[in-house]
């Protein structure tokens, strides 16, 4: 019986080795998932750049009735919606409201699908979940963005969409609810005060802005946002959660006219009210300011930066490259250069920009060792230096638009991804096309327009400089800033040879300004 079996299953490899040498690969036929389709493409490694190129997905700017600014893309793929307002109402319009509100705009994203006169907040999801419909809603600095995700079928999107229009305009922000948000805050103002990262997010931006808008976190603080009543959330939906304040987004298993018709009920279905009013300019430092957070810890936490400039300077795109080139791109960047292969003061070394209705930030961050906090800084504030006063290389400019444009069909690797863009395209007025025409202006970046938006921008100067650690002497860093910007006192650089070759612990987690989780300012962006 075992020889038998044996010779079966030698047979069935004798009988499969032959079957797989017959196959002819010219014959194979695109219909027959069974042959391989891809043994073909194997067999060769020569695929052109024409196979490798992705298209950007063509938006639709349909002519909303209302006026309202309406973006669509069609995908075929899923009977799926997706489905995105983005109103002009983020964390900057607490104040318009009543003076000290910090985190109105967070507490209504929190608590907007809570409860209406009709139905309680129970009501309100099984809704969503009988339908298989996702909705959620978020504040950021200059967005508040409410998202519906539901199946393409009218016995699907009809009720969702239904319940979306009844939570806009019927949310009645029971003062139960806030009392709840409160005690989930207290809980997270414990660990912000455990996170130095955090704490130099938040001391960043008030230091940065002062009085403006943009000053204070996103979600407020436990002293602000205990002022805050169902009153002043129902009047800052009155006022800004309105159709002429918002664009609307959609993509999906719909038709052009389909996705007009969807739009345009959105819109006429809300409050009309008005356009937010334009946000005030923030005031620029004129020389350094440093300030200091007493931490108990074996690291020093550094983060430096400077106002920068809006979402709609024509320098945007070269500031982006820059910065890619500077502290955007990892171990290709100068200052993780300078910082950790170099020298080995630091896991991690990067750096940003925040483009904004206002003008955003420019920031650069890392943590090292106490005894590394002064050449560390030094080192980097000269790298800034250097950067803005340097040729630009014209090898790694080219190397750094390569990395950018491989990367760009993430931003629409996804129904839910290409929304994003469509409602960041539609709140920053920028072209229906922009996606299409972003590769174009890439490649158009030179050296002379890098170089022109750094230092027009860029201003190592009057840097903004947070650093929590246990104790830091403020004269003698002010003075050895000053002294970067000196050309002749370039050698005073810690040369590599006086370095250590380690490198430290990782980098605390990225900086966030809130006492919970919080969103980037951007949520959505190119």
């Amino acid at each position: 019986m075992f020889k038998l079996y044996s010779l079966v299953i030698f047979g069935s490899i004798i009988w499969a080795q032959t079957a797989m040498a017959e196959v002819n690969l010219n014959t194979l036929t695109n219909d027959n998932p069974t042959q391989l389709k891809s043994i073909a493409v194997l067999q060769s490694l020569k695929i052109t750049d024409s196979q490798n190129q992705f298209h950007a997905p063509y938006v639709h700017d349909l002519k909303n009735k209302y006026q309202v600014r309406s973006l669509f893309v069609e995908s075929k793929d899923l009977p799926m919606v997706d489905i995105q307002l983005t109103f002009n109402a983020g964390s900057a319009r607490d104040e318009e409201i009543a003076s000290g509100l910090h985190g109105l705009a967070n507490m209504a994203a929190k608590l907007i699908d809570e409860g209406t006169e009709k139905y309680t907040a129970n009501e309100i999801a099984s809704a969503f979940e009988r339908v298989g419909a996702q909705f959620s809603a978020q504040a950021y600095r200059d967005m508040f963005i409410v998202k519906l995700r539901v199946l393409s079928d009218p016995e699907k999107l009809e009720p969702a969409l239904g319940m979306l229009l009844e939570v806009l305009n019927h949310s009645n922000f029971k003062k139960s609810s806030i009392n709840l948000v409160l005690s989930n805050t207290q809980v997270g103002q414990k660990q912000i005060q455990e996170s130095p990262s955090r704490m130099m997010g938040v001391q960043f931006y008030r230091a940065l802005y002062g009085k403006h808008p943009y000053a204070e976190p996103i979600p407020g603080t436990q002293r602000s946002i205990s002022k805050i009543t169902p009153e002043q959330l129902k009047q800052f939906s009155n006022q800004f959660l309105v159709a002429q304040n918002m664009n609307i987004a959609i993509t999906g298993q719909l038709t052009p006219k389909q996705a007009q018709q969807l739009s345009e009920r959105i819109a006429g279905n809300l409050k009309q009210g008005e356009k937010a009013k334009a946000l005030a300019q923030p005031v620029d430092k004129s020389t350094f300011d440093i300030r200091h957070i007493k931490f108990n810890s074996s690291q020093a936490h550094v983060m430096m930066g400077q106002l920068g400039t809006t979402r709609f300077d024509p320098d945007r795109l070269a500031l982006e490259v820059a910065n890619q080139m500077f502290g955007g791109s990892g171990f290709n960047s100068i200052l993780m250069k300078e910082l950790r292969v170099k020298r080995g003061y630091t896991y991690g070394a990067y750096s940003s920009f925040s483009f904004s209705l206002a003008p955003g930030t420019f920031s650069l961050s890392y943590s090292t060792r106490q005894d590394q906090l002064f050449d560390s800084i030094q080192v980097a504030h000269q790298a800034l230096v250097n950067f803005i006063k340097q040729p630009i290389d014209q090898k790694q400019l080219e190397e750094t638009k390569a990395g950018m444009l491989r990367a760009f069909p993430n931003n629409y690797r996804s129904n839910a991804n290409i929304n994003a863009q469509l409602g960041s395209i539609g709140f920053y007025h920028q072209p229906s096309d922009y996606l299409s025409n972003y590769p174009k202006l890439l490649e158009k970046i030179t050296v002379q327009d890098v170089q022109n938006a750094i230092q027009k921008h860029l201003h190592p100067e009057r840097l903004t400089i947070i650093v929590v650690n246990n104790t830091l002497d403020k004269p003698a860093l002010e003075a050895l800033l000053k002294q970067d910007l000196n050309p002749q006192n370039l050698p005073s650089t810690p040369s590599i040879e006086q370095t250590p070759k380690t490198v430290i612990a990782p980098v605390a987690k990225e900086v966030i300004d809130a006492p919970a989780s919080s969103p980037d300012d951007e949520p959505a962006s190119i």
